[in-house]
């Protein structure tokens, strides 16, 4: 049988591990029952097995039984993240979540599936191997930063040497079709920021805003200024995301208070426009503070950085999907996306590129379904022997090559 095939024969386990993740959604960096859960379906397979200190991670090792005695054996990683969102799930699937305000809205729950699928896959087929695995099964994604923990904690050099290359793969609930695999060389998704303002006044009457410093006009005018300032300051090919999602003052219609917020993401496709918006946001909003009489605090706060596939890698990735699906799975994305990735530390270190994989209910119109994170995005289990196959044939088509280069 092929790997593909023996992949499907495992698809209802698969399955089962993802539905027993999306009823117990957890969120951050502790995980219990979810590294219970994986822990669990790695339980009697032939993996070295490290938990995270600082997190609920897991690092596995699959040491392979082929190749030369001595020889330096290549070192393949495979990542999968595991944290959900503070979502109120409204899909209505029997597999809802049970916890109020959690949710895997993003597909996490299909990542540490199919990767867990890998495992077994890659266990019946150790002795083949000329080279070892790392499975990263890693927490915190969504803004915690659970790959820099396990970064930290040595997860690249899991192995005993440094990874060769890396691999993970990400699931969509819209954009493509049903099953559709999807990558892109170079930049394939954006950098991540944080913009935290605070604009100090001084309270008062709002029948009188004359005798106060009024914070929330100078707060407004702020909002509308930046969007300007993307216009105007930075090229539309080299573009930059800034939208402020919180904007928030006062108690009662008739009070001036003395203070406002304003919180924003900001998503930048090269360094250049990311280090020139750390300087620009800063200088526009004390400008703004100044010319009003009033006091501001800006933080700007790095998060994630650019996700920036290696060609070489992507060029193998596509050509291992072609093989095993056709050419017509596979779609080489036009430009990036917005989103950004923690993936993105581990592709900083070691060559590597990263895969969409549409997770589109079979049938859905991709256009107008909803899209990752939001309350009412469904994820199909029809991909999930797909994706567990392709992770495990990425591992052994890749330690195949580099073994025969060395």
């Amino acid at each position: 049988m092929t790997l593909a095939a023996d992949a499907r024969e495992l698809q209802d386990d698969i399955i089962r591990l993802r539905h027993d993740l999306h009823r117990e959604p957890e969120i951050g960096l502790q995980l219990p029952r979810t590294q219970e859960k994986v822990l669990r379906a790695l339980d009697g397979l032939p993996y070295e097995i490290n938990l995270g200190e600082d997190s609920t991670s897991i690092t596995a090792v699959l040491r392979g039984g082929a190749g030369t005695a001595g020889a330096e054996k290549p070192v393949v990683l495979l990542r999968a993240d595991m944290d959900a969102l503070p979502v109120q799930e409204s899909t209505g699937v029997e597999f809802t979540s049970r916890f109020d305000g959690a949710m895997h809205a993003c597909g996490h729950d299909l990542h540490t599936s199919m990767l867990a699928g890998a495992a077994t896959l890659l266990a019946e087929r150790r002795g083949q191997l000329a080279g070892d695995v790392v499975l990263m099964f890693q927490p915190g994604e969504e803004g915690f930063d659970g790959a820099a923990c396990m970064i930290r904690e040595g997860v690249l050099d899991a192995a005993g040497r440094r990874a060769d290359t890396a691999y993970g793969m990400h699931v969509f609930s819209a954009l493509e079709p049903h099953g559709q695999f999807s990558t892109k060389p170079g930049v394939m998704l954006s950098a991540s920021d944080g913009l935290f303002v605070t604009v100090i006044g001084a309270g008062g009457h709002g029948s009188a805003p004359h005798t106060a410093k009024d914070p929330v006009t100078a707060a407004a005018e702020m909002v509308t200024a930046l969007q300007v300032m993307v216009t105007r300051q930075f090229n539309m090919f080299d573009p930059v995301v800034l939208t402020v999602g919180l904007l928030q003052a006062g108690t009662k219609r008739n009070i001036i208070p003395e203070t406002a917020r304003i919180e924003a993401t900001v998503r930048t496709f090269s360094e250049h426009s990311r280090q020139k918006m750390m300087d620009a946001v800063p200088r526009l909003l004390r400008g703004i503070a100044a010319a009003h009489g009033l006091e501001v605090d800006v933080r700007y706060q790095e998060e994630y950085p650019l996700t920036v596939t290696n060609e070489d890698e992507t060029a193998t990735a596509e050509g291992v999907i072609a093989g095993m699906f056709g050419d017509s799975r596979l779609t080489r994305m036009a430009t990036p996306l917005s989103g950004s990735e923690d993936f993105s530390r581990v592709l900083a270190e070691v060559p590597g590129t990263f895969i969409g994989l549409s997770a589109v209910p079979a049938g859905a119109d991709h256009t107008s379904s909803p899209f990752n994170h939001s309350a009412y995005a469904t994820f199909d289990d029809g991909v999930l022997a797909d994706g567990a196959a392709l992770y495990a044939t990425l591992a052994i088509s890749r330690i195949a090559a580099l073994a025969a280069a060395n």
